[in-house]
């Protein structure tokens, strides 16, 4: 039997960690539409691939659980710089 599947998230994984990315960008001052419009929106697929298979669920949720307003994205994050440079372009 193969292992792959543990590197898989679950479905139930996915959902929450798309929530995640959502709570993260509107946290971090990131539009949706502006994320969309870097590289055709490639850049945004990447960004989802990227928070489905990240591994800091538990520190996600306990980093935008105790924030309160806009904040730079935590470094444990896998788009923040993504994240960063979208704020950048926004100022």
């Amino acid at each position: 039997m193969s292992t792959s599947r543990l590197w898989w998230p679950t479905r139930e994984q996915v959902l929450r960690r798309q929530d995640l990315m959502d709570r993260m960008m509107a946290t971090s001052g990131v539009g949706a539409c502006a994320a969309l419009r870097v590289d055709g929106g490639m850049a945004y697929i990447e960004a989802r691939a990227k928070c489905r298979l990240c591994l800091h669920e538990a520190a996600c949720q306990h980093w935008l659980a105790a924030g309160e307003g806009l904040h730079e994205p935590p470094d444990f994050c896998p788009n923040a710089r993504f994240f960063c440079a979208l704020r950048r372009e926004d100022n």
